[in-house]
């Protein structure tokens, strides 16, 4: 059982928790003392956006969780902690913002419980509908900066409640532009890059951190590796981390719904076009953002087991990773 973490030890997880059933294989880390200026990504959720288990679903893979709460079911999301000048960044709004920015400001200090910054990814339920918690039925929030792209924007501010949330002050929005790097702190900067996904209502970004020392990728949704402008092999070769979309294991997983009007990569499609990178390389590549039905989210499934072995991690709640 994970415990929660001192803002003064980080433990930096060297294999993916999630596959791991044994108390030592879960701890297989190297604990540091945190220095002052110490930055890192906090894992808060992995699961795709409508949760697990899902509403109406009665398949092995949920029909025993709805009579309890699993933490480590949490959807999908990414917490940034800035040590030196204790403060705390939010990447995506989900429904389990509450309990997820409990965790994440808890790190930098137990008396503050939000965080100075939201980065949204796009308008789809799981990365924004956590915004309705900063309003008045809510959190009534103060001015709490929400960075978003042109159209996620518009968005907000012409669709209610969500405008509502500007008009009373519980939000400021900040504008981003595709890959214009925003300056966060001294040593922080967070790019926006726009990827091509199911743009209904906003377009869709994934994010570039970078802080002192290394560099993240974060890319919970994308349609197709082939359909973005960037090569996902040169990204992965110039960064530390990768948190990538792992949606599906593969399609067959889905046998009441046409995959194709909901793409994503699958993952045994990913580890084919991963297949030739190196140990180190793979090892960089975090999996996250797992449908309901997805194999890795069985701890003892056989496909979670084989991505481990290939060199792969799967992203756990309250993993921490170094910037």
């Amino acid at each position: 059982m994970k415990k929660n973490i001192s803002p003064f030890l980080i433990v930096f997880t060297l294999f993916a928790a999630s596959c791991n059933t044994d108390t030592d294989d879960k701890q297989n880390a190297i604990s540091e003392q945190a220095s002052d200026d110490e930055v890192s990504l906090i894992v808060l959720g992995t699961v795709q956006d409508a949760g697990s288990p899902q509403l109406g679903c009665q398949k092995e893979c949920c029909a025993n969780l709805y009579a309890h709460t699993d933490a480590n079911r949490m959807v999908s999301s990414l917490g940034l902690i800035d040590t030196k000048n204790k403060k705390t960044y939010l990447f995506d709004a989900t429904p389990d913002i509450a309990a997820q920015m409990d965790i994440l400001t808890s790190q930098i200090d137990e008396g503050k419980k939000i965080v100075d910054g939201i980065f949204l990814t796009h308008a789809h339920i799981g990365h924004y509908t956590g915004l309705m918690y900063l309003g008045k039925e809510s959190k009534d929030a103060d001015s709490t900066p929400l960075y978003v792209m042109p159209r996620m924007r518009n968005f907000l501010n012409t669709n209610g409640p969500w405008d509502q949330l500007i008009s009373r002050g519980n939000v400021k929005l900040k504008a981003l532009q595709h890959q214009y790097p925003v300056k966060i702190s001294d040593n922080i900067t967070v790019t926006p890059l726009l990827v091509p996904h199911r743009d209904e209502y906003s377009e869709t970004v994934g994010y570039r951190i970078t802080g002192p020392n290394k560099r993240a990728l974060f890319i919970p949704d994308i349609d197709k590796w082939e359909k973005w402008e960037h090569d996902i092999i040169t990204e992965i070769n110039q960064i530390d981390y990768a948190f990538i979309d792992a949606t599906f294991y593969s399609g067959e997983e889905m046998n009441n719904r046409d995959i194709r009007q909901i793409p994503h990569p699958f993952v045994i499609e990913s580890l084919a076009k991963f297949q030739n990178l190196t140990p180190a390389e793979k090892k960089k590549i975090i999996f996250i953002h797992f449908n309901h039905t997805n194999p890795l989210l069985n701890p003892n499934s056989k496909e979670c087991k084989k991505v481990l072995a290939a060199g792969y991690r799967i992203a756990d709640v309250k993993d921490v990773f170094k910037l």
